[in-house]
Protein backbone atom coordinates (compact mmCIF):
# COMPACT_ATOMS: atom_id res chain seq x y z
CA UNK A 1 0.00 0.00 0.00
CA UNK A 2 1.77 3.40 -1.24
CA UNK A 3 2.27 5.73 1.77
CA UNK A 4 1.54 9.49 0.33
CA UNK A 5 2.56 12.17 2.70
CA UNK A 6 0.75 15.07 1.60
CA UNK A 7 3.45 17.12 4.06
CA UNK A 8 6.48 16.14 2.18
CA UNK A 9 4.58 16.05 -1.26
CA UNK A 10 6.18 12.07 -1.50
CA UNK A 11 4.43 9.02 -2.78
CA UNK A 12 6.48 6.05 -1.88
CA UNK A 13 5.05 2.85 -3.35
CA UNK A 14 6.58 -0.82 -3.19
CA UNK A 15 7.15 -2.91 -6.15
CA UNK A 16 8.49 -6.85 -5.43
CA UNK A 17 10.06 -9.14 -7.85
CA UNK A 18 8.56 -12.75 -7.57
CA UNK A 19 9.52 -15.70 -9.27
CA UNK A 20 11.65 -18.83 -8.97
CA UNK A 21 14.88 -19.27 -7.20
CA UNK A 22 17.75 -18.28 -9.55
CA UNK A 23 15.38 -17.12 -11.76
CA UNK A 24 16.79 -13.54 -11.77
CA UNK A 25 15.25 -11.33 -9.36
CA UNK A 26 18.51 -10.51 -7.56
CA UNK A 27 20.04 -9.45 -11.15
CA UNK A 28 17.12 -7.30 -12.14
CA UNK A 29 17.61 -5.17 -9.11
CA UNK A 30 21.58 -4.93 -9.40
CA UNK A 31 21.21 -3.80 -13.04
CA UNK A 32 19.26 -0.78 -12.08
CA UNK A 33 21.13 -0.29 -9.22
CA UNK A 34 24.22 -0.09 -11.26
CA UNK A 35 22.87 1.88 -14.06
CA UNK A 36 20.87 4.47 -12.05
CA UNK A 37 22.46 7.46 -11.35
CA UNK A 38 23.85 9.15 -8.48
CA UNK A 39 21.23 10.98 -7.10
CA UNK A 40 18.41 8.89 -7.78
CA UNK A 41 19.15 5.48 -5.87
CA UNK A 42 19.89 4.51 -2.38
CA UNK A 43 22.23 2.05 -1.37
CA UNK A 44 21.20 -1.46 -2.84
CA UNK A 45 20.62 -3.56 0.51
CA UNK A 46 21.21 -7.55 -0.12
CA UNK A 47 21.27 -10.31 2.11
CA UNK A 48 22.38 -13.84 0.55
CA UNK A 49 23.69 -16.91 1.32
CA UNK A 50 27.79 -18.00 1.03
CA UNK A 51 25.85 -19.07 -2.68
CA UNK A 52 24.89 -15.65 -3.68
CA UNK A 53 21.63 -16.44 -3.63
CA UNK A 54 18.78 -14.11 -1.87
CA UNK A 55 17.55 -15.22 1.75
CA UNK A 56 15.27 -12.39 2.40
CA UNK A 57 15.31 -9.67 0.18
CA UNK A 58 17.08 -7.08 -1.85
CA UNK A 59 15.69 -3.42 -1.26
CA UNK A 60 16.76 -1.02 -3.23
CA UNK A 61 14.74 2.98 -3.04
CA UNK A 62 14.62 4.40 -6.94
CA UNK A 63 13.55 8.52 -7.29
CA UNK A 64 11.57 8.67 -10.02
CA UNK A 65 10.85 12.24 -10.63
CA UNK A 66 7.30 13.91 -9.80
CA UNK A 67 3.68 13.54 -10.68
CA UNK A 68 1.10 16.40 -9.68
CA UNK A 69 3.87 17.89 -7.50
CA UNK A 70 4.54 14.66 -5.78
CA UNK A 71 7.90 13.46 -5.66
CA UNK A 72 7.78 9.29 -6.67
CA UNK A 73 9.92 7.07 -4.71
CA UNK A 74 9.56 3.26 -5.20
CA UNK A 75 10.79 0.75 -2.74
CA UNK A 76 12.26 -2.54 -5.00
CA UNK A 77 12.32 -5.92 -3.14
CA UNK A 78 13.02 -9.17 -4.27
CA UNK A 79 11.87 -12.48 -2.94
CA UNK A 80 13.69 -15.58 -2.46
CA UNK A 81 12.15 -17.89 -4.77
CA UNK A 82 13.33 -21.36 -3.31
CA UNK A 83 10.38 -23.26 -2.23
CA UNK A 84 11.19 -23.47 2.12
CA UNK A 85 11.13 -19.62 2.18
CA UNK A 86 6.96 -19.60 1.13
CA UNK A 87 6.64 -17.76 4.64
CA UNK A 88 9.05 -14.96 3.75
CA UNK A 89 7.82 -14.37 0.18
CA UNK A 90 4.50 -13.17 2.52
CA UNK A 91 5.86 -11.01 3.89
CA UNK A 92 7.96 -9.09 1.96
CA UNK A 93 4.72 -9.27 -0.70
CA UNK A 94 2.64 -7.45 1.88
CA UNK A 95 1.71 -3.84 1.26
CA UNK A 96 3.48 -4.21 -2.37
CA UNK A 97 1.48 -1.84 -4.91
CA UNK A 98 2.46 -3.58 -8.10
CA UNK A 99 4.53 -6.75 -8.86
CA UNK A 100 7.24 -7.75 -11.36
CA UNK A 101 6.89 -11.72 -12.25
CA UNK A 102 10.21 -12.90 -13.39
CA UNK A 103 9.77 -16.20 -15.25
CA UNK A 104 12.83 -18.32 -16.50
CA UNK A 105 12.15 -18.73 -20.02
CA UNK A 106 14.05 -22.02 -19.81
CA UNK A 107 12.02 -25.15 -21.10
CA UNK A 108 13.20 -27.06 -17.98
CA UNK A 109 11.84 -24.13 -15.30
CA UNK A 110 8.25 -24.02 -17.20
CA UNK A 111 6.80 -26.11 -13.48
CA UNK A 112 8.66 -23.99 -11.51
CA UNK A 113 7.51 -20.55 -13.05
CA UNK A 114 3.81 -22.15 -12.65
CA UNK A 115 4.04 -23.31 -9.25
CA UNK A 116 5.66 -19.94 -7.90
CA UNK A 117 2.85 -17.71 -10.41
CA UNK A 118 0.09 -19.84 -8.38
CA UNK A 119 1.97 -19.16 -5.55
CA UNK A 120 1.50 -15.28 -5.75
CA UNK A 121 -2.21 -15.45 -7.26
CA UNK A 122 -2.73 -16.80 -3.84
CA UNK A 123 -0.71 -14.72 -1.52
CA UNK A 124 -2.13 -11.79 -3.15
CA UNK A 125 -6.09 -13.03 -3.10
CA UNK A 126 -5.26 -13.64 0.57
CA UNK A 127 -4.53 -10.14 0.80
CA UNK A 128 -8.12 -9.45 -0.24
CA UNK A 129 -7.06 -8.76 -3.55
CA UNK A 130 -8.35 -9.28 -7.12
CA UNK A 131 -5.30 -11.09 -8.91
CA UNK A 132 -6.23 -9.79 -12.26
CA UNK A 133 -6.82 -6.15 -11.58
CA UNK A 134 -3.56 -6.29 -9.60
CA UNK A 135 -0.35 -4.14 -11.33
CA UNK A 136 1.91 -6.74 -12.39
CA UNK A 137 4.15 -7.11 -15.22
CA UNK A 138 5.76 -10.25 -16.40
CA UNK A 139 9.09 -10.42 -17.79
CA UNK A 140 10.67 -13.36 -19.69
CA UNK A 141 13.88 -13.97 -18.33
CA UNK A 142 17.06 -15.69 -19.72
CA UNK A 143 15.64 -15.39 -23.31
CA UNK A 144 19.24 -15.37 -24.62
CA UNK A 145 19.72 -19.15 -23.89
CA UNK A 146 19.62 -21.42 -26.30
CA UNK A 147 16.96 -23.21 -24.43
CA UNK A 148 14.94 -20.76 -23.76
CA UNK A 149 10.90 -21.18 -24.81
CA UNK A 150 9.52 -18.70 -27.26
CA UNK A 151 7.49 -15.84 -25.51
CA UNK A 152 4.10 -17.10 -27.28
CA UNK A 153 4.48 -20.19 -25.27
CA UNK A 154 5.31 -18.28 -22.36
CA UNK A 155 2.51 -16.08 -23.09
CA UNK A 156 0.25 -19.48 -22.89
CA UNK A 157 0.79 -20.99 -19.45
CA UNK A 158 2.27 -17.84 -17.64
CA UNK A 159 -0.02 -14.76 -19.20
CA UNK A 160 -2.98 -16.52 -19.49
CA UNK A 161 -4.90 -12.48 -17.73
CA UNK A 162 -2.73 -10.79 -20.46
CA UNK A 163 -0.54 -8.72 -18.00
CA UNK A 164 2.14 -6.18 -19.93
CA UNK A 165 5.16 -8.62 -20.56
CA UNK A 166 8.47 -8.43 -21.83
CA UNK A 167 11.37 -10.55 -23.01
CA UNK A 168 14.59 -9.86 -20.86
CA UNK A 169 18.40 -11.24 -20.37
CA UNK A 170 18.70 -9.54 -16.92
CA UNK A 171 22.57 -10.06 -16.96
CA UNK A 172 23.34 -7.35 -19.68
CA UNK A 173 20.01 -5.33 -18.63
CA UNK A 174 17.82 -6.41 -22.03
CA UNK A 175 14.46 -5.41 -20.73
CA UNK A 176 15.08 -4.31 -17.18
CA UNK A 177 14.45 -0.94 -17.84
CA UNK A 178 11.06 -1.97 -19.84
CA UNK A 179 10.01 -3.84 -17.09
CA UNK A 180 10.62 -1.00 -14.71
CA UNK A 181 9.00 1.53 -16.60
CA UNK A 182 5.86 -0.56 -17.41
CA UNK A 183 5.35 -1.50 -13.41
CA UNK A 184 5.66 1.68 -12.24
CA UNK A 185 3.49 3.43 -14.42
CA UNK A 186 0.48 0.50 -13.53
CA UNK A 187 1.38 1.28 -9.86
CA UNK A 188 1.06 5.00 -10.32
CA UNK A 189 -2.23 4.52 -12.59
CA UNK A 190 -3.52 2.27 -9.52
CA UNK A 191 -3.14 5.12 -6.78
Amino acid sequence: MALIDVAAREIRGKVVYYGPGLGGKTTNLRYIHRTSSAGTKGDLLSIASETERTLFFDFLPLDLGEVHGFTIRFHLYTVPGQVQYERTRIAVLNGADGVVFVADAQGDRLQDNLQSLGELAQNVAQQGKRFADYPLVMQYNKMDLPDALPASVLDQHLNTIGAPRFEATAVNGAGVVETLRAICKLVIRSL
